[in-house]
């Protein structure tokens, strides 16, 4: 490299020192990289200012300011300019590798769950610069490619099991604040491991919206599911029927339980509810049967309108005792992706309400990257991967009971 010359002024300096020393260290620091910004310009031209030499690449063409941010605060430095071939320091290639580090961080703060405002104040506290609360969330945009590379993903594998739901979030559109539906699709593979699978946001949930998410999944390449649960929203069930009539649906037995439990008085709750899980808990469908029948038969005077939803139903409850018993307890409920949602309501939180739809699918997609991420690296302790191996086994009662649940929703 060539020679580096610092030319200090004394006077200045011990003057700076006098005062302000954090102002007397930024100024040697500003001197000497702009010292080292002409050292680098000499050797990229092979000659001094106005030296005449055969080796001379190029000539000098001015200069121009531009601030750097230092752990000293902001400086300016005179960058060399050259006529023909552009000038390069080593100073702004670290400087690059360093912003771009800072802009991740502030991405992966936000996906944390660090309000944009917050990350402000935190990143003026460490670099003694100022990002906007706008800044920030213009940072977050770089999270699209990898979010939608996700979301967009080929379904190359069999799914045995699909959950699906919706969860809302507040966002603003035309002046307004709205709720919008995002939903999600939380499956396990032929592995016993669970993934998120597809994630969309509409703006409710509706026979046609619930459409538009399964059949995106269906071309992405979604198949081998053996049941799909979920709670019993029509729009649902409508998808289902159009796009995977062969596949049985089980409604979620917590949600189905709440159902139950809300149309029937305080006073008999828990006892209703102890039986209800005693009749999930069956050993076989004859024996839930006869279980719901006694049900019926000890609270039709008292809670009429419950054992009414009770009895009709009660087979769409039930779909998973056909499987082995094992794999029962793990997909009668939406459980795992109702979870999913409350970490997705709790990272949102301190965003309260989001400034347009790419941001929920940029910052909520990069949540549900993360749990998918951790999902796939965490061992299914206890999960029976043997009985799941077995499944297609159970095709044929599968499949009837689909068959009856679509005359059913015919009718």
């Amino acid at each position: 490299m060539a020679q580096l010359n610092i030319t200090l002024n004394q006077e200045e300096i011990l003057q700076l020192l006098s005062s302000n020393r954090d102002d007397a260290f930024k100024k040697l620091l500003q001197d000497s990289l702009n010292s080292i910004l002409q050292a680098e310009s000499t050797e990229q031209l092979k000659a001094e200012k106005y030296e005449r030499s055969d080796e001379r690449t190029d000539s000098r063409n001015g200069s121009r300011e531009r601030p750097l941010t230092t752990r000293l605060g902001k400086i300016e430095l005179i960058v060399p300019r050259h006529r023909d071939v552009p000038f390069k320091s080593l100073i702004f290639d670290n400087y690059k590798r360093s912003e771009a580090a800072l802009v991740t961080t502030m991405a992966e703060m936000v996906v944390a769950g660090v309000s944009t405002r917050k990350v402000s104040k935190v990143i003026e506290t460490l670099c003694g610069t100022t990002f906007s609360k706008s800044s920030v969330s213009e940072v977050c945009k770089d999270l699209d490619k990898s979010v939608n590379e996700f979301r967009n993903r080929p379904l190359i594998c069999a799914y045995p099991f699909v959950l699906i739901d919706a969860t809302y979030f507040k966002v603003r559109k035309d002046h307004r604040i709205v709720s919008k539906a995002l939903m999600v699709a939380y499956a396990t593979n032929t592995e016993g491991r669970r993934e998120v699978i597809g994630f969309d946001l509409f703006d409710n949930e509706t026979n046609d919206t619930w459409f538009m998410f399964i059949e995106s999944l269906r071309k992405r390449g979604l198949h081998g599911i053996r049941v799909i649960t979920s709670d019993a929203h029509p729009g649902i069930l409508y998808a289902i029927k159009k796009i995977f009539p062969e596949v049985p649906w089980q409604r979620c037995q917590t949600h189905f339980s709440r159902n139950v439990l809300t149309k029937t008085p305080t006073k008999y709750q828990k006892g209703l509810h102890s039986e209800l899980i005693e009749m999930y808990n069956a050993a076989n469908i004859t024996e839930a049967r006869k279980i719901r029948d006694r049900i019926i038969g000890d609270y039709s005077d008292v809670a009429p309108e419950a054992m009414e939803c009770l009895d009709s139903g009660f087979e769409s409850v039930m779909t998973v005792m056909v499987l082995p018993d094992p794999l029962r307890k793990y997909h009668r409920t939406s459980n795992h992706i109702e979870r999913l949602n409350r970490e997705l309501k709790r990272r949102s939180k301190v965003i309260g309400v989001f400034p347009n739809d790419d941001s929920i699918i940029r910052i909520m997609g990069s949540v549900l990257m993360e749990m998918h991420e951790a999902a796939a690296t965490c061992k299914m302790a206890g999960y029976p991967k043997k009985q799941l191996q077995t499944v297609d086994e159970y095709i044929p009662q599968l499949k009837a009971i689909a068959i009856e649940q679509q005359k059913l929703l015919a009718s």
